[in-house]
């Protein structure tokens, strides 16, 4: 904070004030001050004019609080126990200035006149808005921890009542003097000057003058000819209004109202000279007529206003309702493709209650600004989330198909939501990558482990079938050298038996006889030699050979006779 040598209530100080957004402006700018519309606060500060009409009243009670503020202070460093001293302090664009500040600027001082609306406050969040709104900006400028609020009204040196209770910052007030200040600085750049009328009155009818009628039997006298001319004129003058402004209305409902109170009195001249006489024909139409005109004008009066207002009314409305659909568009275009969810304002009751066409405007633009106020504020927050998705979601957008429901919980619930979506698809994510491996690795291992029992299956077939092989062999062998043996054998043995037949056939041929007969020799064996034949068939009949096998078997036999002879 920057402190400035000012005076309160010095020329300075106004000058410095019309160039700063004040913390005493804080409630007329938000629309919760009793005293000033945000309008006229707006008309002010850009125009430089305030109305220098304050009434003894209000300059009374100006006087009582600088008075009273003087007095309470010594109270208030007793209850803080610090000094305090009155400044004014300047942070940016913001400026405060202060019943009292402690030197460490850790505590400030507010003091308002006791009134009856503060007689049952006996904490901070019971004192009325306007007053939180005011020290929530003392705080903002000062950076202050605290501020002591006091109430007291004194007779003399002697406080007579007194109430105190301590006010620490809150941070929606806060966030709400800065956005509203935001809107306040956009509303005042694009303000047109209009002139402001408190409470306009009606111009000065000429009333028309009273009718009088004097009967009997006759009209001995009257004025009619003077009434008559005086309503000839009004009407016309009436009937040329345009109705435009409040003074317009005002002067409409005013001659409206003059019109009926005259018929009125019409009615009673008309029975008063029927009283006088039974017959005054000229004198009760004339009045009749006049009485009719007044009507029919003052009904017309009445409508026109009705109709003029509602008009306004709803061009007023329609005004409104438009600028903040605008303003609320241009803010979606900003969050696409979110929507912002806000309650339409209710112009239409923003008027209730209120007559002036001032009060229209006020209450519509005030109402207007506030809801501008909530939808930046809504669209601000919305622009949060969504920076905070895009920087810490990035490829994680299949998450949020449902983010317009969920984007509308707070910042910290959102967060926490959107968190807890990502860990989760993260973990989900982690334990199917893990289930994956697993199952990959599960499958090499089975491969792994086939492959080793199919090696060693391979392996011990293989063995298998060299085993196989050799003892094939080996039977093989054996089946070949017991077949030899018993070839061998069998040789053996018709070896033996050739022996022997070769024995007898050489017997048969010692004992054989010679015969010469004629011219032949024959001879004669005491037995006959066997033929080949039945020799090869014994060989075949023994060894169970063809004939082929026998005949080679025979000629190998023989031959290893010869050669081991």
């Amino acid at each position: 904070m920057r402190t400035l040598s000012l005076t309160q209530g010095s020329q300075d100080w106004h000058s410095h004030r019309r160039s700063h957004f004040n913390a005493s402006d804080v409630p007329a700018m938000l629309g919760v001050s009793p005293y000033k519309t945000r309008t006229e606060l707006l008309h002010e500060i850009a125009t430089g004019i305030v109305d220098a009409d304050i009434d003894e009243a209000t300059l009374r009670r100006f006087e009582d609080g600088h008075k009273f503020e003087a007095l309470a202070r010594p109270v208030a460093e007793g209850i803080i126990g610090d000094s305090l001293s009155p400044v004014v302090g300047v942070s940016g664009k913001l400026s405060a200035s202060f019943d009292g500040i402690t030197f460490d600027e850790s505590i400030i001082f507010e003091h308002k006149t006791f009134n009856c609306s503060l007689k049952d406050i006996a904490e901070a969040s019971q004192l009325p808005e306007q007053y939180r709104a005011q020290m929530e900006q003392q705080l903002m400028v000062s950076g202050a921890s605290k501020c002591l609020f006091m109430a007291s009204k004194w007779d003399g040196d002697q406080i007579v009542k007194k109430m105190n209770v301590w006010y620490e910052s809150d941070q929606a007030m806060r966030d709400r003097i800065l956005q509203g200040w935001a809107q306040f600085a956009v509303d005042l750049e694009n303000y047109k000057p209009v002139q402001i009328v408190e409470k306009p009155m009606a111009d000065a009818i000429t009333d028309l003058p009273a009718l009088f009628v004097q009967a009997k039997g006759e009209i001995t006298a009257h004025n009619m000819e003077a009434f008559g001319e005086s309503l000839k004129i009004s009407l016309a003058n009436t009937r040329a209004l345009v109705l435009i402004t409040d003074q317009d209305y005002s002067n409409a409902e005013a001659a409206a109202k003059l019109y009926r109170e005259t018929c009125k009195k019409l009615v009673l001249v008309k029975e008063a000279v029927l009283a006088q006489a039974t017959t005054i024909g000229e004198a009760t139409r004339m009045i009749d007529a006049w009485h009719e005109d007044l009507r029919v004008t003052a009904l017309k009066l009445e409508k026109d206003v009705t109709e003029k207002k509602e008009a306004q009314k709803l061009a007023i409305i329609t005004q409104a309702r438009m600028a903040y659909i605008e303003h609320v568009t241009a803010l979606e275009l900003e969050i696409k493709p979110i929507r912002l969810t806000l309650d339409a304002p209710e112009f239409a009751a923003a008027l209730k209650g209120k007559r002036l066409i001032s009060a229209w405007h006020d209450a519509v633009n005030t109402l207007l600004a506030n809801s501008k106020i909530k939808a930046d504020a809504a669209a601000k927050d919305m622009r949060e989330k969504l920076s905070w998705l895009k920087e810490f979601s990035s490829g994680f957008d299949f998450l949020f198909n449902d983010l317009a429901q969920i984007i509308v919980k707070p910042l910290d619930d959102f967060k926490m939501l959107a968190t807890s979506r990502m860990v989760a698809h993260e973990v989900a994510e982690k334990a199917k990558l893990e289930a994956e491996r697993e199952k990959i690795r599960v499958e090499e291992e089975a491969k792994a482990k086939a492959k080793i029992e199919a090696e060693a299956l391979a392996k011990a077939q293989a063995e298998a079938a060299i085993k196989n092989e050799a003892e094939t062999k080996e039977r093989a062998k054996a089946e070949a050298d017991a077949k030899a043996k018993r070839i061998q054998d069998d040789l053996d043995a018709a070896k033996s038996r050739m022996a022997k037949v070769e024995a007898e056939q050489a017997e048969v041929v010692a004992a054989s006889t010679v015969v010469v007969s004629g011219n032949e020799v024959v001879v004669t064996a005491a037995r006959q030699l066997p033929a080949s034949g039945p020799v090869v068939k014994a060989v075949m009949d023994a060894f169970n050979l063809s004939f082929g096998d026998a005949c080679d078997a025979i000629l190998i036999a023989a031959e290893s006779m010869r050669k081991a002879a």
